[in-house]
């Protein structure tokens, strides 16, 4: 049989094919070889695939074609433009073990089908399948390296570009400052997760095609520690060195509410008939959650009103209870009287404010000693930091069990860190809360002027957090923190702290701390 050659020049765009010749090189050397060896082309074959794993389909249809012996020969640049792996490699010695393929024809390497060409050829084919590995491997201790100087080895997340120049990641200047928004926007708590993909779409955040982001997306943003200065690459958490959005503090509040969320409030939300206190009240009776019902009564003359009602869930299969429905007009009512009783005088506000500037001031004084003794945490946990490598090395502590301590590890030390800065700052990490409070509770009157329903469950999930109560058809709570303070003064008609103004832990007196 006359030798027939197939001519097969394959590309990739794989970082090791970057130095061989292009496609339109390789035929033209190709063309020459077989002109001057007087070889007849039965086809030419182009592939632009990377050989590193089977299943490329023209090599395969080629392969194919030769055992119908259409040809019993291939001319190709290099042994690693048939094979970069052990299948395509072991196929091609296979076929000529079997005479199906007599001729192999190469610009770069010489063969004959001897034994000893064909363990050339199996040398040959074990080098590029070795150089791909080792190149894979290289490539990954390198993205390792990179990850531990503190860059983040993937793609940008959203509030964030990558820089082509130098390979790093850099903060977008117009998208970041949307993100921040829509971290304090959901740490309010009053807001679902499809709400917050309506506010990036309104601003023009959206997917490639063009549609607004799903809600695992929205999780995956609400939750990704990038945000603050930290970053997941393989499974572990690394240090950035690039600059944060948001504050620690704000992620953590966002990671609360997230995981504060149940299924009752989630499906109030997306119900036919607006239900604007549910998930707020808890049965005073058995501590269930209170329910709404929407219902219409029809009348003889054809009119029909339509009414809402909260009640108990009744969840609790153990204990009857006996608490009966309320009107949502009523409730209303009570709440707006309940709500009125935490308001903060204007003149009060003008005073506090006064005291909070002083308090700004002096709080420079007493910091350098909680400094210190942040610092000290820091170093703790360095020193924890490299008790657990080494314990990991030493292969005393597992892998998934090293990842979650570091994890923890440096979640804290990134607290401390930023704890560090605003004392450094001067800044008090309870005085622009404070301040936020004051705000707060000077616009509770205008607040309920509006008489706007989720105006007033927002401010009455601040002000009595999980302490509002229904029973007997009567709503009552507790204010928590400074507002509990506020209410006691109210009945005194007067409120002064005794040296400071700072809030204890317990929320009812106030007195200067250095913490």
């Amino acid at each position: 049989m006359v030798n027939k050659f197939f001519l097969y020049a394959r590309k990739s765009t794989d970082v090791e094919d970057m130095q061989v010749l292009s496609i339109e090189a390789q035929i033209n050397e190709l063309r020459e070889l077989a002109k001057k060896e007087g070889l007849e082309i039965v086809d030419e074959l182009i592939e632009k695939k990377s050989a590193k794993n089977p299943g490329r389909v023209i090599f395969n249809s080629m392969l194919d074609r030769i055992e119908k012996e259409e040809a019993n020969g291939i001319i190709s640049w290099h042994p690693d433009r048939l094979a970069r792996n052990s299948v395509d490699g072991g196929r091609i010695i296979y076929l000529l073990d079997r005479n199906k393929l007599s001729a192999l024809k190469f610009n770069t390497f010489w063969f004959e089908s001897t034994p000893q060409g064909k363990f050339m050829l199996s040398i040959a084919f074990s080098q590029s399948k070795y150089y791909v590995d080792s190149l894979s491997e290289n490539t990954k201790r390198g993205l390792r390296q990179k990850a531990k100087n503190g860059y983040c080895p993937s793609v940008a997340p959203i509030g964030y570009l990558n820089d082509s120049r130098n390979k790093t990641i850099v903060l977008n200047k117009k998208v970041g400052p949307i993100i921040k928004e829509t971290f304090e926007h959901y740490s309010n708590g009053n807001i679902l997760m499809r709400e917050v993909s309506s506010f990036l779409a309104e601003r023009g955040i959206l997917l490639p095609s063009g549609r607004p982001f799903g809600l695992s997306r929205i999780r995956k943003i609400l939750t990704n520690p990038y945000y603050y200065g930290h970053f997941i690459y393989a499974g572990e958490v690394y240090e950035g060195r690039h600059d944060p959005i948001i504050s620690k503090l704000l992620f953590d509040k966002v990671q609360e509410i997230i995981n504060r969320k149940n299924k009752q409030w989630s499906k109030a939300r997306v119900e036919r008939v607006h239900k604007p206190y549910v998930g707020l009240l808890t049965c005073g009776e058995c501590g269930m959650g209170i329910t709404a019902d929407f219902k219409d009564r029809h009348y003889k003359n054809g009119n029909c009103s339509h009414f809402n009602y909260y009640r108990c869930t009744k969840k609790d299969k153990t204990t009857k209870c006996l608490q009966s429905h309320i009107r949502e007009e009523d409730l209303d009512s009570q709440l707006t009287t309940l709500l009125k009783k935490y308001t903060l005088k204007n003149a009060w506000a003008i005073k506090m404010n006064k005291k909070l500037d002083i308090e700004s001031r002096d709080i420079a004084q007493s910091s350098l000693s909680v400094i210190s003794l942040k610092r000290k945490e820091i170093d703790n946990l360095n020193s924890k930091l490299q008790l657990l490598l080494d314990s990991y090395l030493d292969q005393i502590t597992d892998k998934e069990m090293y990842k979650k301590k570091k994890l923890e590890l440096f979640s804290q030390k990134k607290t401390f860190e930023e704890q560090i800065i605003n004392l450094q700052n001067q800044k008090g990490n309870w005085i622009e809360p404070m301040r936020k409070w004051i705000s707060e509770a000077s616009e509770v009157d205008q607040i309920i002027s509006t008489n706007n329903k989720d105006d007033k469950k927002v401010l009455a999930s601040k002000i009595f957090g999980s302490n509002l109560f229904l029973e007997d058809k009567k709503v009552r709570g507790v204010g928590q923190f400074a507002w509990s303070a506020l209410r006691a003064s109210s009945k005194n008609l007067s409120w002064e702290p005794r040296v400071g103004i700072e809030p204890t832990t317990c929320g009812l007196r106030y007195r200067r701390s250095a913490n």
